[in-house]
């Protein structure tokens, strides 16, 4: 009885937690909430089951309990109740996994108007390219990756000199305009997140992944790696700050282009040659 008690204990204490938790998502900022939907229906379903298995569970416990006189019945098949379980089961995880499958064709088609925007993660920082005038992004790689080029922009490329590189762990996006993420790494897996977003993707070394929001309210919200990376992984933090266009255009003109960073970042050493 006292192991019954225990398990419909459980289960009651589990509904209450979910409705009376403090934690909870925080408050959506893009149009992803299509995520949030899914993400409740999955819940929903599989709490649905726990309780029920451990209902069931407890009621066995009590039912088929020991009592003197009662003998047990050995009865390990029953065609009915199996189908019956092979239906529900089929029914519960193919309502999980559609939803997921719409979500996920929504989430990798990106909109012909997105702008670019590339999220360059190392040990244990952000950093940011824009295409500049042109419109255009520039090629990169790891072998132009240097202390003047330190996202790899190809100097060859007539596509990258007027690139926009933004250091520091802090963008600007501007509200309401699609957004598309292209994601590198230099050193090891990484993972840009913003919560608010509900977009997150792996960063693969050698691969460029991408992914793809509409930002819906302005704000300063912090960019997280969610993906272990080193000892420092918990501080490798950043912000993407969400503006009007106004603020935006006037933030894009006090970046810096690429060839106006290599060249400031090589001014140093040309000096220290001379000398």
């Amino acid at each position: 009885m006292l192991i019954a008690v225990v398990l419909v204990l459980i289960v009651a204490g589990s509904v209450a937690f979910h409705l009376y938790s403090p934690w909870w998502w925080t408050p959506i900022a893009s149009n992803w909430d299509y995520i949030d939907n899914t993400l409740v229906i999955t819940f929903w379903i599989t709490g649905a089951v726990f309780a029920a298995v451990v209902l069931f569970t407890a009621y066995c416990v009590w039912k088929f309990r020991h009592r003197p006189g009662h003998k047990a019945e050995f009865d390990p098949e029953n065609k009915r109740l199996e189908w019956w379980l092979t239906a529900v089961t089929a029914v519960g995880v193919a309502a999980m996994l559609v939803p997921g499958l719409f979500v996920w064709k929504q989430f990798v088609t990106v909109p012909g108007n997105a702008r670019e925007l590339e999220v360059f993660g190392q040990q244990w920082n952000w950093a940011y390219r824009l295409p500049g005038a042109d419109g255009v992004l520039g090629t990169a790689d790891a072998e132009w990756v240097s202390g003047e080029n330190p996202l790899g922009v190809n100097p060859h490329d007539r596509f990258g000199k007027d690139d926009l590189i933004i250091e520091g762990g802090e963008v600007y996006l501007p509200v309401d305009q699609p957004v598309k993420l292209l994601l590198r790494s230099i050193d090891v897996l990484h993972n840009f997140y913003v919560p608010e977003f509900r977009a997150k993707m792996d960063m693969v070394p050698g691969m460029v992944t991408y992914i793809w929001f509409t930002p819906t309210r302005t704000g300063n919200f912090e960019a997280l790696c969610a993906e272990y990376c080193g000892t420092a992984h918990p501080f490798m933090r950043g912000f993407v700050t969400v503006v009007e266009a106004a603020e935006y255009q006037e933030w894009l003109r006090e970046q810096l282009t690429f060839e106006d960073y290599a060249r400031t970042a090589s001014e140093p050493a040309t000096r220290l040659a001379e000398r």
